[in-house]
C-alpha cells in the first residue's frame, strides 16, 4: 500500500525545469532512439544542461512485452551558457531537484539533481533514475565551475 501511495504522490510533483529536445538519434532498424533535451536550471541563470538517453521504439516493446517503461541510462552534460546569477538554491548536502521526468507509468522517474560544492566552489548536476521497486546504480554526473576568468591586460 505504501508503494502505491508513494508512487501516487510522484504523479503529482510538478516537473521542476521543462525540457525541450533538440536531437533525436536512430539506433537501429526497428525505430529505438536516443533523445538529447536541453534545460535551463530554474535557480541558476546562465547555465544549461543537455541530457540523452534511450527511447524504445513500439516494436521493442512489443517483443519484450514491456509496454510502459524505459530504460534507466541518462547521461548529462552541463555548461556556462551566460552570466551565471545563482538564486536561492539549497547548499544541502542531499542536493536539490532541478529536472524530472516519468521512465514508465508510474514507478520510474528520470532525474536531475544540483549539489552545490561550496569548498570547490562548483555546482554538480547528477542525473539518475528512481525507482520505487529497486534503487537503480545508474547515473552521470556533470559540473559547472563558478569562478570569473581573469581580466586580460
Amino acid at each position: 500500500m505504501r508503494t502505491v501511495l508513494a508512487a501516487a504522490l510522484l504523479l503529482l510533483l510538478p516537473v521542476a525545469a521543462p525540457a525541450e529536445e533538440v536531437g533525436r538519434v536512430g539506433v537501429d532498424w526497428v525505430g529505438n532512439d536516443i533523445i538529447i533535451e536541453a534545460f535551463a536550471d530554474p535557480k541558476v541563470e546562465g547555465v544549461t544542461c543537455h541530457i540523452s538517453y534511450f527511447e524504445r521504439s513500439m516494436w521493442d516493446r512489443l517483443s519484450k512485452g514491456n509496454w510502459f517503461e524505459d530504460p534507466s541510462n541518462a547521461s548529462i552534460a552541463c555548461r556556462q551558457t551566460g552570466p551565471i546569477k545563482i538564486g536561492r538554491i539549497s547548499t544541502d548536502e542531499g542536493g536539490e531537484d532541478v529536472f524530472s521526468e516519468s521512465r514508465s507509468l508510474i514507478f520510474k522517474s528520470l532525474n536531475v539533481t544540483r549539489i552545490y560544492d561550496q569548498k570547490n566552489q562548483v555546482l554538480i548536476y547528477l542525473t539518475h533514475a528512481t525507482e520505487l521497486t529497486d534503487g537503480s546504480a545508474k547515473m552521470s554526473i556533470s559540473s559547472v565551475p563558478l569562478y570569473q576568468a581573469a581580466a586580460q591586460p
